[in-house]
């Protein structure tokens, strides 16, 4: 054999055992991305069927998902309250892992499919968290069933804000939108994505600057990357992407002053997605509005976990969220 056909035997072999060694860490990725779907129920609705997980005892706290998530998100986003004080509602939103996606859906018809949720649970209220996306649905169920909400928290909301930019409207080239989509589409391309080119995933998709998870720390790097791996499989959630693409990039203003429960707004001056804007004009509306604003953290709040979820833990706790007859 010459050394030009040695050399390609070795590239050849080389590929092979690569291709070999991506395709057994894509199974076992898909693999562990798949294990927490099991833990979910679903419901049928007239609005289609409504998937949701709920745990634990106590006052209880819907928690809607932003985009990229589930019910599974909703779960592990919360994990830092405790289930022996709070129960936790997650619901998968509309196009998202079970739940439909019904014709022309909006965060209008999302709350009052999670109104029709807590009436087949039987909760007369709840404290209703709304994180990035999943704060117009949030917003909106406190909004139109004011009788269901005991206090609202908007974390990292994907709301109006006056001086938040607006998403670009404008068509993009060809490529881009097949490339886009099918990256929404396909579970391989978007794992080759995280895999070969996370710092770019972390600020596309999770807005949140490298560096600052770099400051926060390896337990906030790890949550970052656990963030993008609970995406997985994205093809289960592809079109409810596609919804959120299209209400939370350039969303309407909301009535916000109309609110009966008390707010409590979250987010970080850094973030990417421009929320802090948002949170800070929805607590300028409310009439019972706090705003906590973090300097740095990004979209994760990165380094700011512990104390978000325990500031949200005292304003679910907090006696004065009396529940009305």
């Amino acid at each position: 054999m010459t050394p030009i056909r040695w050399a390609a035997t070795a590239v050849l072999l080389a590929a092979l055992g690569l291709t070999g060694i991506a395709a057994g860490a894509y199974r076992q990725d898909m693999a562990a991305a798949r294990a927490p779907l099991a833990g979910s129920q679903v419901i049928d609705s007239p609005f289609g069927p409504i998937e949701f997980a709920d745990v634990g005892r106590g006052p209880v706290v819907l928690v809607i998902h932003g985009s990229g998530g589930g019910f599974d998100q909703g779960l592990a986003f919360s994990e830092r309250m405790d289930r022996d004080r709070f129960r936790i509602i997650a619901p998968s939103r509309f196009g998202y892992l079970r739940s439909a996606m019904p014709p022309d859906a909006t965060p209008e018809m999302q709350a009052d499919a999670l109104a029709y949720l807590l009436n087949h649970l039987e909760v007369d209220q709840a404290v209703i968290f709304g994180g990035s996306a999943g704060a117009l649905s949030a917003a909106q169920l406190a909004l139109r069933h004011p009788e269901r909400c005991r206090g609202l928290v908007l974390g990292v909301p994907a709301l109006y804000g006056p001086n938040r930019a607006p998403e670009e409207r404008a068509p993009a080239p060809w490529p881009v939108r097949v490339l886009t989509d099918l990256a929404l589409r396909s579970d391989l391309v978007f794992w080759m994505a995280i895999r070969i080119a996370p710092d770019l995933m972390t600020r596309m998709v999770l807005a949140t600057e490298p560096a600052v998870l770099a400051a926060a720390g390896p337990e906030e790097a790890a949550r970052a990357k656990r963030v993008l791996r609970h995406i997985l499989p994205i093809s289960a959630r592809h079109a409810g992407i596609a919804m959120d693409s299209a209400t939370a990039g350039s969303p309407p203003p909301y009535p916000l002053e109309q609110l009966s429960c008390p707010l409590l707004a979250i987010s970080a001056r850094d973030d990417l997605y421009g929320t802090a804007d948002a949170a800070a004009h929805a607590v300028a509306l409310a009439p019972r509005g706090r705003l906590i604003l973090f300097d740095e953290g990004g979209h994760l709040w990165a380094g700011h976990d512990a104390e978000v979820w325990a500031a949200v833990a005292d304003f679910v706790a907090d006696p004065s969220l009396a529940v009305t007859p």
